[in-house]
């Protein structure tokens, strides 16, 4: 009886980690595809910036969050919400 009790708890355990990786039904290539250029991006946006390093910096980890950066070098961040979202410590908005 325990033997398969722990079988059914290791069935489901394995199951559900399976699903989680998406190792399934190849979603890892999906993921891939979706992802946008964020370097590029981010140089389009940051092109005018008085603190280009910064800038980048900032827009890198917020696209790769979001995986989108707003069209312009300021502003449209109706286009992303998540973008426009992202707070830092202080509560000052993190995305330039």
């Amino acid at each position: 009886m325990a033997l398969t009790r722990n079988t059914v708890v290791m069935a489901i355990f394995f199951l559900i980690l399976i699903q989680e990786l998406g190792i399934y039904n190849g979603n890892e290539h999906m993921v891939a595809a979706n992802k946008i250029d964020c370097d590029g991006k981010c140089k389009n946006r940051c092109r005018k910036a008085g603190r280009y390093k910064m800038c980048i910096r900032a827009c890198n980890s917020c696209c790769k969050r979001c995986n989108c950066v707003p069209p312009g070098t300021s502003g449209n961040t109706h286009f992303c919400p998540c973008y426009a979202t992202l707070t830092t410590h202080g509560g000052k908005l993190k995305c330039p």
